[in-house]
């Protein structure tokens, strides 16, 4: 069923026509510490070199890493391998957590009791003369 489904697919990772196009114009340029594979395009096209990731899983733009979203992006042509250590003050980065239990819930979501703060005055509704 593996085959089929990566033929079918494209929301669990990439397609067998993403595959065959990343291996026939494409040359890999690295992988990243969640298993992405990032390829450039051999020629370039409209006078600019493209860029692409094939996800290691389900095709999430969030489980891009910083450094690598400037290269996909032309900010900058190092790649991430060849970058200096992370600074010790630098947070790793964060998956998108939209639609799971650690997704931020301000005062007031129905999901944290729908109770928002009293207003406070310092509010005069607008109406048309």
């Amino acid at each position: 069923m593996g085959t089929l489904k990566n033929i079918f697919t494209w929301w669990e990772g990439a397609t067998f026509g993403t595959w065959l196009f990343s291996r026939r114009n494409g040359s890999k340029v690295g992988t990243d510490a969640a298993g992405n594979t990032y390829f450039e395009s051999k020629k370039p096209i409209d006078g600019r070199v493209h860029r692409w990731v094939m996800y290691n899983g389900s095709n999430d733009a969030s489980r891009i890493e910083p450094e690598w979203h400037g290269w996909l992006h032309n900010t900058t042509d190092i790649v991430p391998a060849d970058l200096p250590p992370a600074r010790p003050w630098q947070k790793e980065p964060l998956p998108n957590l939209t639609g799971t239990p650690a997704a931020f819930r301000p005062a007031g979501a129905l999901e944290r009791g729908g109770n928002r703060a009293a207003a406070t005055g310092d509010y005069e509704a607008w109406s048309p003369n």
